[in-house]
């Protein structure tokens, strides 16, 4: 059996139309299948490889940490160098307040551990999100997802969760001495990248601390200077009680975390005792690799760039199909009449080249997230070749 007829028969599928493309290469922004095509990269595995695949600064501080050890226990009475070292350099970027990390392994368990805590430390069970708001796929971020149509199957759902609309000033009645948390994403993400509105987010922030509500802000694909700052959050003068990090935190490798004070934090202590447990949370390879991804962020001066770049993109992102365009940095939306049209330039585009795909809750849009090690070069060759599948399209 070739690969292709492998992967179908005995890896999990998501979809009955897999794209199978068998990539056996990446690097920077490229990558390359086995017929050694190769695919500039508009994903970065969504939002996961901010400083590029396999940046070599990267690639060793993985090896250096498997030669000294990998699993050992990473949740115990065990100290671990590169969980510390990641957790301290972390701490000094964020604001004060955020100076406890919890690993997880992914950011669907960042959200799951987020949420105990909220309703271990408040003693309230109320937890609030929004609509078209993407969490994770566990049963708890499920709960608390903003889209009907991807949790019905797998109901019953966590009880006593409610979702707003996103930038309703109104909505925000609805927190109360109940509730013990609020859910957000600074940029809503797959809803096609929708940005908080006339201080909304600092409305939704007051409205939290007038009730006693814990405030997390979901983080998982926008930081990491997605959006042109370190955090997203500091765009909007706003500081989560709680901030979810995943994707880039690992720095191509699993990762996942939640951000609290520590009084926050130490809740999960005692009452019961390991009040949040996991067994990859934390791994010292993955934080090895987040950490050498952190300083690669930082000392390149990657940031800088991304509002420059962006603007690259919206200067050439123009033609009769495109009915807007949304982005905060180098994250945007191409808006197109449906899906189906939406999945005709996708398709047209992997053929030419150029790997991208859509969101989840705006499936008529195309999702252009890529490294920001992207090159002006490589944005103006897959704006042109969007262009042109346009026009063959019309």
């Amino acid at each position: 059996m070739t690969q292709r007829q492998l992967f179908l028969t005995h890896v999990g599928q998501t979809s009955e139309a897999p794209l199978a493309l068998e990539i056996v290469k990446a690097r920077g922004s490229n990558m390359w299948d086995i017929n050694g095509k190769k695919y500039i990269d508009l994903i970065a595995g969504i939002s996961v490889c901010n400083v590029g695949h396999c940046h070599p600064k990267v690639v060793e501080a993985i090896k250096k940490q498997v030669d000294e050890y990998m699993h050992i226990m990473v949740y115990g009475e065990l100290i671990e160098s590169p969980q510390v070292a990641y957790a301290k350099i972390l701490s000094d970027h964020l604001p004060p307040t955020l100076n406890t990390v919890f690993y997880t392994a992914s950011g669907s368990e960042a959200t799951e551990g987020a949420m105990k805590l909220a309703k271990r430390f408040t003693a309230r069970t109320q937890i609030i999100s929004f609509k078209n708001s993407y969490h994770g796929s566990t049963q708890g971020a499920l709960s608390i997802m903003g889209d009907e149509y991807w949790r019905n199957a797998f109901r019953p759902l966590l009880p006593d969760t409610m979702q707003l609309n996103y930038n309703s000033f109104t909505d925000l009645e609805n927190i109360t001495e109940k509730t013990a948390c609020v859910i957000a994403e600074t940029i809503q993400a797959e809803a096609g990248v929708l940005v908080p509105q006339n201080n909304w987010l600092s409305a939704l922030r007051a409205r939290c601390t007038q009730t006693g509500t814990l405030l997390i802000l979901d983080e998982i694909q926008c930081a990491f200077g997605r959006n042109g700052t370190l955090f997203a959050f500091e765009n909007f003068y706003v500081v989560p009680d709680i901030l979810l990090l995943g994707k880039a935190l690992g720095g191509g490798m699993p990762l996942g975390a939640f951000v609290a004070n520590k009084t926050i934090m130490d809740s999960l202590t005692h009452n019961p005792v390991l009040g949040h447990i996991n067994t990859f949370g934390g791994h010292p390879v993955s934080c090895a690799a987040g950490l050498a991804a952190f300083k690669v962020l930082l000392q390149e001066n990657l940031i800088d760039s991304v509002k420059e770049k962006e603007y690259l993109f919206l200067s050439k992102l123009h033609h009769p199909s495109i009915k807007a365009v949304r982005s905060c940095g180098l994250m945007l939306a191409v808006e197109f009449e449906n899906f189906e049209f939406n999945k005709k330039v996708i398709d047209a585009l992997i053929e030419q080249g150029i790997f991208t795909d859509w969101f989840l809750f705006a499936s008529n849009c195309l999702r252009v997230v890529p490294p920001l090690v992207i090159t002006a070069e490589e944005i103006i060759t897959a704006c042109e070749k969007l262009l042109v599948v346009l026009d063959g399209l019309k």
